[in-house]
């Protein structure tokens, strides 16, 4: 029982942090907004073309609602229980390919 408590607060830590942020009163979602190293650059490459197109227009009608200084009405704001990590499935495949090239760099070569 202690264990589910401890899960329990640690998604309600997870769920006023996600909401702390404030890109979901854009209507982003988290990996929107992960800083394009050159993992996150090759994973975008591998995405499928309509993830992308989905992913630009969040991001360009984020930048427009920043402009004009407002948000998404409440309703539109992405949720913490609906937001799609949809970068994370290819970042860790990048991660993965380059730390074993990197593994093999340096211990072959």
């Amino acid at each position: 029982m202690p264990i589910m408590k401890a899960l329990a607060s640690n998604v309600a830590i997870r769920r006023w942090a996600y909401n702390l942020s404030g890109f979901n009163k854009f209507g982003l979602h988290h990996d929107d907004v992960l800083q394009e190293n050159d993992d996150v650059k090759e994973a975008l490459r591998r995405l499928p073309a309509h993830k992308v197109d989905e992913r630009s227009f969040r991001i360009i009608r984020a930048m427009q609602l920043s402009l004009q200084k407002i948000e998404l009405p409440k309703e539109q704001w992405t949720k913490f229980e609906e937001d799609d990590r949809y970068l994370q499935p290819y970042l860790e495949e990048v991660i993965k390919e380059r730390e074993e090239k990197e593994y093999w760099e340096k211990n072959y070569y």
